[in-house]
């Protein structure tokens, strides 16, 4: 299982800089509880196939919240697991979320949407394609036609850790100990892109939302406009992550006079198809260096 540091903490105000990695994906160690959860409404579901992500408070130095969205399945027949911090020791420790076949433990978070605290209740496969439970998922049903409707109760808790004073006081049960961590799949690029949207959103920050964020949630991926709005490169070094970084350096430097020129002229239209464009651009970029970075891993 290859593991991800999505967070890489800053020693200041009760913060330990110790980013972590095990089989439990474990990410990073804050002494700063998580805010609760906010309530939102799940966005309508794009169309089959896509799988309901609930939002979570990140942390990189300060809480910010990342929105939930639907993401569509990298594999079928995949589930997503939740991200979610728990308490050990005097530390909040953050686990990142992953894509299985089965849903592993998320701490006993009542996300809600179907992630009650166990499982998933939002859907299931069958038969090569996913039925959405139209009691817990918000589904066009004239778009989606795989669906039922099977009533679970679904308690309402904001609660956002495990463990500790406040936090939920479940464990995780035999299946979970024992699932096969080598089935995980770490998130897929538009969630790494999406998590770096928000971490750039000054007002996703709990400091300016006071754990009401303005964009609770979102119908999909908010994803990068500019090669500055990628995550940084990772899984990677040497000559290929510097030609990776030059591409993204030159890319922004196009960009950003274009967006120059545009300003000038003050065309409102001509601006939307330009970030249009560079919107499109960036996500080639960002395919190619996935591409780039999967095949470099394979030779090794």
């Amino acid at each position: 299982m290859r593991l991800r540091l999505v967070h890489m903490l800053l020693l200041a105000g009760g913060i330990l800089s110790v980013p972590i990695a095990s089989q439990a994906q474990i990410a990073a160690r804050v002494t700063i509880a998580p805010p609760p959860l906010p309530l939102y409404v799940q966005p309508v579901c794009e169309g089959d196939g896509y799988i309901w992500t609930p939002g979570y408070w990140a942390w990189d130095g300060s809480y910010y919240w990342v929105p939930g969205t639907w993401v569509l399945d990298p594999e079928p027949g995949f589930l997503w697991t939740p991200a979610y911090w728990s308490w050990n020791a005097g530390e909040f420790i953050f686990h990142e979320g992953y894509w299985a076949p089965t849903v592993g433990f998320y701490g006993g978070i009542d996300y809600g949407y179907g992630y009650s605290g166990f499982g998933y209740q939002g859907g299931h496969w069958e038969g090569g394609h996913f039925d959405y439970n139209t009691a817990l998922s918000r589904v066009d049903t004239s778009v989606i036609h795989h669906v039922y409707n099977t009533k679970v109760s679904d308690p309402v808790s904001r609660v956002s850790y495990n463990g500790g004073p406040g936090g939920t006081t479940v464990g995780p049960s035999h299946d979970d100990e024992a699932a096969d961590v080598t089935a995980r799949m770490k998130p897929v690029d538009v969630q790494a892109q999406h998590q770096q949207m928000a971490r750039n959103d000054p007002q996703g920050r709990y400091s300016a939302n006071h754990g009401t964020p303005t964009v609770a949630a979102t119908a999909i991926p908010v994803l990068a406009v500019h090669p500055r709005d990628l995550p940084p490169v990772v899984g990677t070094a040497g000559q290929l992550a510097t030609k990776q970084n030059q591409d993204r350096e030159n890319l922004q430097k196009k960009q950003d006079k274009e967006d120059q020129e545009a300003k000038q002229k003050g065309n409102p239209a001509k601006t939307g198809q330009l970030e249009k464009q560079h919107r499109g651009q960036t996500q080639e970029m960002a395919q190619k260096q996935a591409r780039q970075t999967e095949d470099k891993e394979r030779r090794k």
